[in-house]
Order: structure tokens, then sequence, then C-alpha cells
């Protein structure tokens, strides 16, 4: 089947790649001496956080689309040589968009996705606020094609909640969630329903997305890479092997049981593994509910009916999960302009729907993205 000529086309997972200056500009002066920044020792590159360093001499290899993949490694390039203009620059975001015949992306943050390694909860939630910021600034020239998900200090919950209303009012459209517990507690955990429920009011989807953690909760698959499995493994089973516990949790721990309208969307771990998660689920909990707790409802629903999932550009399960979850559950994403990813997405993602109604074509390639955004 042909693609649908002139279908509308939203990147529902992009990023920026922070101007390195961003937290010392934006940060309140109180903070400012602990402002996220990059320094060069003995010709490397750090980033550091809180004063301490969270990653030396691979700082390229956070964006590098443009790039041959081996030379973000070489240690003769720097943060800088691996941003793209569009990572940085709204004006030329939006060039990237036209190019690609793309309406709109949603923007989700790159440095923003490290862990915080600090104590200091009250700094966190100011990292935070100094991005969202700065992100406000980006996306408010693009006449809401840029669309702006909000950075949250999930270890303060009440915190969290004023920055969540300033971003709404502000015209951001969904929370990033990492995939993990926070303190210990879990997703799922009733701690964290006034920011659900406030999400749920707001229409706008928590979302669940992947983190870039080098140890703990975030890496479930640490032994394997500490045995050396390599980069590649730890790049492909990473992803699902956090959004699914994490979802999974969410169901599980009655969280749509308690905010039936909260809408929660899985970004950056495909879709084909969300019918085998609903089945799963199913079986064991019909079977060992007496060990969990009763959910009102089968598993399978609340996945298929709170929840939406963003398809690599060019995962042939598409249409699979689209008769089994749901025709207007699955989106795409470029996640340009991480290493990971390619300026091929658009074309890869038309070509992964070719062979679908143009309804469906439709759908994953923009539609079901503008209804769950409200654009």
């Amino acid at each position: 089947m042909s693609p649908v000529p002139h279908a509308l086309a939203v990147d529902a997972d992009s990023h920026v790649l922070e101007p390195a200056d961003l937290w010392e500009t934006y940060l309140e002066p109180e903070y400012r001496d602990r402002a996220i920044r990059i320094t060069e020792v003995n010709g490397v590159e750090q980033l550091v956080m809180g004063g301490q360093v969270v990653l030396a001499g691979t700082l390229a290899g956070l964006g590098g689309v443009h790039v041959e993949r081996s030379r973000l490694f070489s240690g003769t390039m720097r943060y800088t040589d691996g941003c793209p203009p569009a990572s940085y620059d709204p004006a030329a975001r939006l060039a990237l968009y036209d190019d690609w015949g793309v309406a709109a992306g949603v923007v989700f943050p790159t440095v923003g996705i490290l862990p915080f390694p600090c104590d200091d909860t009250a700094l966190a939630s100011a990292y935070c606020r100094a991005y969202n910021t700065w992100l406000a600034e980006f996306s408010a020239e693009a006449e809401g094609r840029i669309l702006p998900i909000a950075h949250l200090n999930l270890a303060d919950v009440d915190e969290a909640a004023r920055e969540l209303d300033r971003c709404l009012a502000l015209g951001f459209k969904g929370v990033f969630v990492a995939p993990e517990p926070v303190n210990g507690i879990r997703p799922g955990n009733p701690h964290f329903d006034p920011l659900w429920d406030r999400c749920a009011e707001a229409g706008v989807p928590a979302c669940l997305h992947v983190v870039v953690r080098f140890g703990g909760a975030g890496v479930p698959f640490e032994p394997w890479l500490l045995a050396g499995s390599g980069m590649v493994f730890a790049f492909a089973l990473g992803a699902p092997g956090q959004i699914v516990p994490a979802l999974a949790s969410m169901v599980l721990d009655g969280v749509f049981d308690r905010v039936p309208s909260l809408k929660v969307l899985c970004v950056e771990a495909g879709c084909g593994w969300a019918a085998h998660l609903m089945d799963r689920l199913d079986e064991k909990h019909e079977l060992l509910s007496f060990m969990q707790g009763p959910l009102r409802r089968r598993p399978s629903e609340y996945l298929r009916e709170n929840v939406w999932y963003v398809a690599e550009p060019g995962e042939r399960s598409i249409g699979a999960m689209l008769d089994l979850v749901g025709e207007d559950r699955i989106l795409w994403g470029s996640d340009f302009p991480h290493i990971d990813s390619t300026l091929d997405a658009p074309s890869l993602i038309r070509e992964s729907v070719r062979a679908l109604s143009p309804a469906r074509q439709a759908a994953v390639l923009g539609t079901n993205a503008a209804a769950l955004f409200g654009i």
C-alpha cells in the first residue's frame, strides 16, 4: 500500500541538548555556585552536578546523530561537537521539522535524564525549574510545533506539583517520569497520586521515558554489563528493561483504579512488548492476585485504555500492536539527536507503516499523537 500523501506527522520522542551554561544562567542565585556545568581537567571534559562528576570524557556521545559514531569516543570531540544546531536552536529545529515533513515534535531533556547525584532535594528541584524555564523559552517562538515536557523532581512531591502547575501555565504538554523507584518508592505507590491527579485533571500524559543510569534501579541488566555484555546489549535491552517494570508497577499497584483518567506514554522502548505484557499480567494476576491485591479490571484493560506506546521508526510489529493494543495507542519517535538515533527516522517510520491502511498510517504518523497531546 502506498503512503498517505501529506499525512500529519508528529515526532513523539525527541530531545534537546542543553546549552552548557543553562544552569549557570537560569538557576536561582542561591544555587548558582552548584550549577550543573561542563568543566575540563587535563583536556578531558567533565559533566558536574552538585559538585560531583557524573560523566567524563564521552560527553559528545550524549548527542552525535550527525557524526560518525566511532568518532564520538575518540577523545578528541567535545560536548558541543555532538550537538547539531537543531538540538539547541529552536529555529534550526523548525527547519529540521520542515525538512522531515513533521508538523510538531515532543521534546525531552538530555542532561536532565542523567542522575542528580546529590541528597539536596531543594537543589534538585532548582535544577528542574531552571531547565523548565529555559525550555519554555526554547518552545515559545515555535507556534505550537515544539511540545515541551516538564522535568520535575519527584523526590519532593509537593514542590513537583507546584512546578507542574507553573509548567502547565506555560503550555507544557506532559511530564517526564523516570521509570524507576524514587527513594525506594514505586511510581505506582499512592505517594505520587497528587501528581497523577494533577496530570489527569490537566489532560496531559505522564511520560515514562528511558533514563541514562550507570548503576542501581535504572540498569536492570547491570550484572550482564559487568560481565562484559557491551553497550549494544545495554542500548537494546536496557530501554524495555526500564519501562516494562515501571508500567507493570503502576498497573498492579492500582494507579489506574485510583486515577482512572490518567494517561501514561511509554517512550523510547518500542511498542512490540505491549501485547506480551498484557497477556503475561492477565495470566499471573488471575492466578496469583491473592498475593498482589485485587484490581477492578484485568491488567490488559488498563494497558489498552490508559497507556500509549512510542514505536521505533523501523519497528516491524506496529501493525500487530494496532490489532492487539488498539489503533489509537501507537505513536512514533525519532529520539533525535541521540547517538542511537538516525536522521532517516521519518523515512523509516513511513516505510514501516506503508503496508497499513491509510487510516492506520495516519494514526501512527500523527493523529494519535495530536489527540494525546491536544494539538
